[in-house]
């Protein structure tokens, strides 16, 4: 703390919790500071009127200025010094009047300087350093100067009584900016505390907000690589089947099979995906199952080579995802009538699925937007795996996803 912050209640800076828990525990340790000043004033007013000198009259007058510390302590003071933070102008008017009182007290009565350590805290706790200085100066000289001056001691008296008062200044003194310091410490630890309380706050917020959006990703993912795909390959035998209704009627039939079993299919993956469970190619079915019926749907050829055995889920549903995608590009750009190949690959540590045809193909770095391709190299990413797409005008497309996997050790 600077010279120009004041020693007083809760920590300054402190919001919301914080205030409570440092309002809760100078209201608890204010009691203590009660009971101190009580003390001291009980002790002050016992040593004033037992003391042997001066005369009763005098020890009567200075009792009678002490007893008036009490009303003025309860009435002013104590608010004063409970304010967070104290009104340093009102702080120097309660202070005034109780030197008002004290220092009359003190010249008549040298016991009553024992009220010094009751008035110097106060000093501390509600001016700042530079003024809380004066008014101790004040209450430790000011009464020893009166004190010789009204009553001409000896010469050896006035030198214990000063160098009393020197030594009870430069305590004061120390132990007040010793106290003040460790205040500050205290301010700037309740002011990182609160930082940190409002840091973890909105990291806890960007976390939400993360997983929220991660979430959306995901959902999108999934509606686009099922719902979307499976809408638009109806929309394809739709169009298959008004062509064919005239002139080929047993195609437009297998056509309409097709048509129910896609619409069945995306009702299962829209349950599937309101369920959170596995997709339902991969329901009770092994990987090569599935794209073989996904093959069927999309008149592509599936080959398999490696030895096929079950894989964690991860790999399996980024596979048919991917295979799903590439068949869904390969038909709505290169047209019903190309060719359509897929490869599965098992192999110790990798799985590779490659979708391939035979149509005009593109240029994959004139690629601009689009959810597919991006959607279809993220999940690859999730599961540590790539996705590659090659692909040249007049030279068809392969889409190859190659996954990592673990091989289960049999026993």
């Amino acid at each position: 703390m600077s010279a120009d912050v004041p020693l007083e209640g809760p920590a300054r800076g402190v919001s919301g919790a914080a205030d409570a828990g440092s309002a809760y525990t100078w209201e608890r340790s204010f009691r203590l500071w009660d009971t101190y000043f009580a003390l001291i004033w009980v002790a002050t007013l016992v040593f004033v009127l037992g003391a042997g000198r001066p005369g009763w009259p005098a020890r009567a007058v200075a009792a009678a200025l002490l007893a008036l510390l009490i009303p003025l302590f309860v009435g002013v003071g104590r608010p004063l010094l409970r304010q967070d933070p104290s009104d340093e102008r009102r702080a120097l008017v309660y202070l005034t009047a109780a030197l008002a009182l004290f220092l009359p007290s003190a010249v008549l009565v040298g016991e009553t300087r024992l009220m010094t350590f009751a008035l110097v805290p106060q000093c501390f706790m509600t001016l700042r350093m530079r003024w809380a200085l004066v008014a101790v100066a004040v209450i430790n000289f000011a009464p020893v100067i009166g004190w010789a001056l009204l009553w001409w001691p000896s010469d050896e008296d006035v030198f214990f009584n000063v160098l009393f008062a020197v030594v009870t200044f430069v305590f004061s003194a120390a132990v007040g900016g010793w106290v003040i310091r460790i205040i500050e410490q205290s301010q700037e630890r309740a002011a990182l505390i609160t930082e940190l309380d409002a840091s973890r706050h909105e990291v806890a917020r960007l976390s939400t907000a993360h997983g929220a959006l991660a979430e959306r990703e995901r959902l999108a993912r999934e509606i686009h690589d099922t719902l979307a795909q499976g809408f638009t390959s109806l929309v394809m035998l739709i169009q298959a089947v008004e062509a064919e209704l005239d002139h080929d009627l047993p195609e437009a039939r297998r056509h309409l099979r097709l048509m129910d079993e896609t619409a069945r299919q995306n009702l299962a993956e829209a349950r599937a995906l309101v369920a959170g469970g596995t997709p339902a190619d991969l329901d009770g079915a092994s990987l090569p199952d599935a794209l073989g019926r996904l093959a069927v749907r999309h008149d592509a050829a599936l080959e398999v080579t490696g030895p096929v055995r079950t894989l964690p889920a991860g790999p399996e549903v980024v596979a048919l995802r991917a295979c799903q995608e590439a068949l869904a590009n390969a038909r709505k750009h290169a047209g019903s009538s190309v060719a359509v190949g897929v490869s599965l690959a098992y192999a110790d540590d990798m799985l590779t699925v490659s979708v391939r045809d035979e149509g005009p193909g593109f240029d994959p770095a004139a690629v601009r937007g689009g959810y597919g391709l991006a959607g279809l190299r993220a999940r690859a990413v999730e599961v540590g795996g790539t996705a590659e797409v090659r692909s040249a005008p007049g030279d068809g497309t392969v889409v190859t996803v190659r996954l990592p996997v673990v091989r289960r050790e049999t026993p």
